[in-house]
């Protein structure tokens, strides 16, 4: 069953996916997600609308799963919303996985999650990050850094998640747990209110070489982000206002304007890689019958 396993063998080993390499076992994912799914339908009732776009890339691509963050309860709901059939590789700050005497880096690793230095270029991270894209995984990042409103900090975007992506060949699926900021407010109680999980669509790195080659991650995740606050608020990506909700960053609204970026649809997505693997075994076999 795999009881003793260390965490870095646990990050290093893929969940899900495609690839015939050992993977963490799913005994303890299992447990947590039947115990903590049941929670969650009971107390805040939750629903996930637009699954299938999440769904339809299932053993077909690795996907970078984006959202914004508001919540603790954010990264429960990114895992749960993802299961039964896919699971979500979590990218935590490294000083998770020491709490507990180490106790809840284990919880962590065993249900996928896998840790990255803070306000750093993490190449191992990255490296490790890629990799599980390449299985066909999912990793799923918060590109905000922190809890939007809660702590000292200010929420900055970081372009790892296009890094990421670009590296991993996948594109990015933008996201929103709507509502998990209302369940506990400073100086107020608990509360449980409804919450919704929501899917957009696809974003492709490759849509934005029409920038300078210095901004393209930047720009990348600004419009993914852009479209996570639009699921959130329920207006439309250009309503948003990201000059307010990032003032230290830099505003690229007069660009998309200028420049309006193609959307995709899972399936498109999903049918143009289809074409792109048919092709390259057909040149494959080309080759070999050449050679032959």
């Amino acid at each position: 069953m795999g009881l003793i396993l260390s965490q870095e063998e646990m990050w290093d080993r893929s969940l899900g996916g495609t690839s015939d390499n050992k993977q963490i076992t799913h005994w303890c994912g299992n447990v947590i997600y039947v115990v903590i799914g049941f929670l969650c339908k009971v107390l805040f009732r939750y629903r996930v609308d637009n699954r299938e776009s999440l769904r339809g890339f299932h053993n077909e691509t690795g996907v970078v799963v984006v959202c914004n963050h508001t919540s603790f309860l954010d990264v429960v709901f990114i895992y749960l919303a993802a299961r039964c059939k896919q699971w979500v590789r979590l990218m935590g700050r490294e000083t998770l996985f020491d709490n507990a005497g180490g106790l809840l880096g284990q919880v962590l690793s065993r249900v996928g999650a896998f840790p990255v230095k803070r306000d750093s270029a993490d190449r191992t991270a990255i490296k490790r990050a890629a990799a599980m894209l390449k299985n066909n995984e999912l990793v799923g990042i918060l590109p905000e850094g922190t809890r939007r409103g809660k702590g000292s900090l200010a929420p900055e975007l970081h372009a790892g998640a296009a890094f990421i992506a670009k590296m991993g060949h996948a594109p990015i699926l933008p996201m929103t747990v709507r509502n998990a900021e209302n369940v506990k407010r400073k100086g107020e109680r608990v509360r449980f209110p409804k919450i919704t999980v929501e899917y957009g669509d696809p974003v492709l790195v490759g849509d934005f070489d029409f920038l300078p080659k210095d901004e393209r991650l930047e720009a990348c995740t600004w419009y993914a982000m852009r479209e996570c606050f639009a699921l959130s608020l329920r207006v439309a990506p250009e309503e948003v206002d990201m000059a307010a909700l990032f003032p230290n960053g830099k505003d690229y609204t007069s660009v998309f304007q200028l420049h309006e970026v193609p959307r995709h649809t899972t399936d498109e997505v999903v049918a143009a890689i289809r074409r792109d693997r048919e092709e390259k075994r057909r040149r494959r076999a080309e080759k070999e019958g050449g050679a032959a």
